[in-house]
């Protein structure tokens, strides 16, 4: 029997915390993958891997505190969600090694937005004209908040982040059913690990890492990826599958915030202009109320 949704303003609370962990998830990744010593498919091993440890020490911690709750997590989860994180995790690790962060972001979102409300057009959401308006002023801030960076990718590496998009579109989808959030997280991750460290074994001889590296793929993995994917698969119990998509749009804009904030990134009235038109057309999207066919 799955746990009731949260209340509205707990939802809020998660769904913001888990973007926030997105948005330093991708900073993570961008200077692990681009900057850092480190190759593709170690960073998605030691990515899952700690995530995976991550998220049993939590649960053995909470079953310690409550023994009621106590759960195993390969009881949680399945083989369908951790295949569909393991596609998503390869296919972004790998794909940024020759796409640009602009691009890359803009093609990652373009498919999970398009897989994610026509899923849930199919299944009978509908959005009002105010909040088409306002997916259509968010999808345009995208565009010109990463208009500077955009590069014709290779058929390789755009086919590789268009399946990495249709992945996480699918195991956010399966996550709105799922129940205990941290459980099925882990199980999930512990099923993904297996399907990752093969991918190293079958790359060793292009593998390669120094300490950085290192530190950032294992903050990505247990920080933003574990913790962060079990606190969005909670938050998912209480939103439709289209305003979960267009929240997702609010990554790249936070992602720039930090990238200012962190890194010593330049503040420039394009990025405020283009933050801006992201974050006021999900406010649109979310303001309004979503109707179901039927």
């Amino acid at each position: 029997m799955n746990p009731p949704a949260p209340s509205p303003w707990r939802i809020a609370i998660l769904t913001t915390l888990a973007l926030l962990a997105f948005a330093g998830n991708s900073l993570l990744c961008r200077v692990a993958l681009r900057q850092a010593a480190l190759d593709a498919a170690s960073f998605t091993s030691l990515r899952l891997a700690s995530g995976a440890l991550m998220l049993a020490l939590l649960l053995a911690w909470r079953g310690r505190l409550q023994p009621a709750a106590a759960s195993r997590p390969w009881q949680a989860g399945d083989w369908r969600s951790a295949l569909a994180l393991f596609v998503y995790a390869e296919g972004f690790s790998f794909a940024y090694i020759s796409l640009s962060a602009a691009t890359g972001a803009l093609l990652l979102f373009g498919v999970v937005q398009t897989s994610m409300i026509g899923w849930g057009l199919w299944h009978g959401e509908r959005l009002g004209r105010v909040q088409w308006l306002g997916l259509a002023g968010a999808s345009a801030g995208l565009v010109w908040l990463l208009l500077p960076g955009l590069a014709m990718p290779s058929m390789t590496a755009g086919g590789l982040m268009a399946c990495a998009g249709l992945a996480w579109a699918v195991y956010t989808l399966r996550g709105r059913g799922a129940g205990d959030a941290t459980s099925v997280t882990a199980g999930n991750f512990l099923r993904a690990t297996p399907l990752a460290l093969g991918m190293s074994a079958l790359t060793w001889s292009q593998a390669h890492w120094d300490t950085p590296g290192l530190l950032l793929a294992l903050a990505s993995g247990a920080l933003a990826s574990g913790l962060g994917y079990a606190v969005w698969y909670t938050a998912l119990k209480g939103l439709t599958a289209t305003r979960a998509a267009i929240l997702q749009l609010t990554v790249p804009a936070l992602a720039t915030a930090g990238g200012v904030l962190l890194m010593d990134e330049r503040l420039t009235p394009h990025l405020l202009g283009a933050s801006a038109a992201v974050l006021g057309g999900v406010a649109l999207v979310i303001a309004g109320r979503l109707t179901r066919r039927g």
